[in-house]
């Protein structure tokens, strides 16, 4: 007894050394992190007013010219920073406002920067550039004077120009270009947590020769119809403007284009691969969509080796793969509905391959012609465990100018689903017609 006494009484001297001991420890190496820790330039110690009225561009400029002496992070504490001009954001520096994460324009009670530049000029300096390695975050950015339905130009909202730019947790209330990741050679850029409501283009990737990564990128006029800046949004028909003009994610050279959870809504078209001047790209897609749109993706023309691939998307309406492409298109567990405009579903042209494993269907041939869900003339086509919904409809058309077409193991409803005019070697079995 006396022994296990001893033995306890042991444990309580000891214990609250050690625990001293640990807490000392811990306070030298706070203490060293802490003088270790990167210098914060502070954008009001440079003359940045941040009340709205002032012309900050020439003081956020010099705190970010600091910053890279001094830095790098140059902070933009809480307040409305006017931008009559354009700023550039200086090799591995951050330009940080004071949210701690995601902004919403329908509060922005943290940094604002209010873009005035380039109005009118939609090949302008953009309002922000990043030099290789810069990032600019946690921060809402709004354009003051644009208007609907006459839309005004403007120069892209942030451009990428070298090796590891980054944009993360930025908010864009009503862009007319808003992320420019292709003027400029670029690669291994880093897009995640971007939410706008852009006019023209959303997202430009081209001439990045190695893997760009876009994440968690969400187009949607919620964030200019419903913020609480002034002005507030003028009215007019967003929906009708953006289905006329907007291109959510374009996208050309690119060798590896990883993209997750990304999507669109009104889009004039969601998803556009082609070679805007440097050669074609490729890309994974996942978890990704475009909603309520004559146009869901476009496929012009991407690499031949490698295409492009979507994985677990929805989309509400049509897929085009061009005559002009040569590189594979694949489509696995992705599901599709339509809009009143909504024919095909899927429209394959030209010489490539396209493959279709575990997607679902419904909807198509709205307005009940006959078209139907898949429409292929050109190239090779797969389309397996697949389920077309919709009874009493045509599911796939084959046309001549196909090459070979596997059809199998799909759930289909009714006998005459699949109609085969091609002079292609075409191989149909394993499915269901009930």
């Amino acid at each position: 007894m006396n022994s296990r006494m001893m033995k306890v009484v042991v444990v309580c001297v000891v214990l609250p050394m050690l625990v001293s001991r640990v807490a000392v420890a811990g306070s030298g190496q706070s203490a060293r992190q802490s003088s270790e820790a990167p210098t914060t330039v502070n954008a009001k110690d440079h003359g940045a007013a941040g009340n709205g009225q002032a012309d900050d561009t020439q003081a956020l400029q010099r705190a970010l010219n600091v910053a890279e002496k001094a830095g790098p992070v140059c902070c933009l504490p809480a307040g409305h920073y006017r931008i009559n001009g354009s700023l550039i954001v200086p090799p591995g520096v951050t330009l940080c406002g004071a949210s701690g994460g995601v902004p919403h324009s329908e509060h922005p009670i943290g940094t604002v920067l209010l873009a005035y530049g380039g109005k009118g000029k939609a090949d302008g300096e953009p309002l922000v550039t990043l030099k290789p390695n810069a990032v600019i975050r946690n921060l809402v950015i709004h354009y003051p004077e644009q208007t609907l339905p006459e839309v005004v130009a403007y120069p892209w909202t942030i451009r990428g120009d070298g090796e590891l730019c980054q944009v993360l947790d930025i908010t864009i209330t009503n862009p007319y270009q808003a992320l420019d990741f292709g003027t400029r050679w670029n690669e291994l850029h880093l897009i995640r947590n971007v939410f706008a409501c852009p006019l023209k283009t959303g997202v430009f990737i081209d001439q990045c020769t190695d893997i760009g990564r876009v994440e968690n990128v969400h187009f949607n006029p919620n964030f200019w119809t419903r913020m609480a800046l002034k002005p507030g949004f003028p009215g007019g028909d967003i929906k009708a403007y953006l289905e006329k003009n907007l291109i959510g994610f374009k996208i050309g050279k690119t060798d590896w284009e990883f993209m997750s959870n990304c999507f669109v809504i009104f889009p004039k078209v969601g998803f556009h691969f082609d070679d805007f001047g440097h050669g074609p790209g490729n890309a994974v897609v996942t978890q990704s969509g475009s909603d309520i749109c004559p146009v869901a993706v476009q496929v012009d023309r991407t690499q031949g080796h490698a295409g492009v691939q979507f994985v677990n998307g929805q989309f509400m309406s049509t897929i085009i793969v061009g005559p002009d492409n040569r590189g594979p298109v694949k489509l696995a567990n992705c599901g599709f509905w339509g809009v009143p405009e909504t024919a095909e579903q899927i429209i394959k042209h030209g010489p490539s391959s396209l493959v279709l494993n575990g997607c679902h269907f419904t909807g198509w041939d709205a307005a009940k012609k006959g078209v139907p869900c898949i429409r292929a003339d050109g190239g090779r086509i797969v389309v397996s465990g697949c389920e077309f919904m919709d009874a009493g409809k045509k599911a796939v058309l084959l046309e001549k100018g196909l090459k070979a077409a596997t059809i199998s193991t799909c759930l289909l409803r009714g006998e005459d689903a699949i109609q085969n005019d091609s002079d292609a070697n075409v191989q149909v079995g394993l499915n269901t017609t009930q």
